[in-house]
């Protein structure tokens, strides 16, 4: 009798087990079915705002590769603005966020359930970074500029301090002076001294002789 008793208490224990199983999966499913949706939700409505956005997407050239206007997949859909800037759906899932990542963490530009507005911000931001692009090229263009200027006038100055090339004579490579030591320069002195003190007798000697005077030996 206890026998049985025992078979009946492990027959009802596993059958309890059993259901608590079967209830934990169908619960999990259905958990699960509910983050599908969540996820499809928000996804559809950062569609709605892609196409409040469309206008703006069409002005920008197709081979523009500085904003994207996608949206990302993944268990929190994101709208890519650029790639620092993108709407999301705030927790609620009814509420617009778009928010910039920045070196200080997130910033939140604006917040609305209205996707106009959210799409009138986006515009304005666009906008904003188009000029900024723009600035920053001009100036890469005045640095380029200013350094052509500055190599033009090196270029000049160099062309201004080498000698005139006359057209089809090769350039004479600059002469070397010689440099003369003390020794050599005292030589040639002395050598010209002696030319002149030779040069001096004989004109002595010539003066004298044409006027018939006898010079001592």
């Amino acid at each position: 009798m206890s026998e049985t008793r025992d078979n009946i208490a492990q027959l009802m224990g596993t059958k309890r087990l059993a259901d608590a199983v079967r209830q934990a999966k169908i619960a999990a499913a259905q958990r699960s079915d509910v983050v599908v949706d969540i996820r499809e939700a928000d996804r559809a409505r950062l569609e709605i705002l892609a196409e409040e956005l469309q206008p703006i997407i069409n002005e920008i050239e197709p081979g523009d590769d500085f904003f994207d206007f996608t949206v990302s997949g993944g268990s929190h859909p994101r709208l890519w603005v650029d790639g620092t800037a993108h709407v999301m759906m705030a927790r609620d899932r009814r509420t617009y966020r778009f928010v910039r990542e920045t070196r200080i963490g997130r910033l939140v530009l604006v917040e609305s359930t209205e996707p106009r507005v959210i799409a009138d911000r986006v515009t304005d931001y666009v906008a904003a970074r188009i000029v900024e692009r723009e600035k920053a090229y001009a100036a890469d263009d005045l640095i380029g500029i200013s350094e052509l200027h500055q190599h033009g006038r090196s270029l000049r100055h160099d062309a201004d301090d080498a000698e005139p090339l006359r057209f089809g004579e090769p350039k004479k490579p600059a002469e070397e002076k010689p440099q003369r030591s003390k020794a050599s320069e005292f030589a040639i002195a002395l050598v010209w001294l002696m030319i002149g003190a030779v040069l001096g007798a004989a004109i002595l000697l010539a003066i004298a002789s044409y006027r018939g005077v006898t010079i001592p030996g």
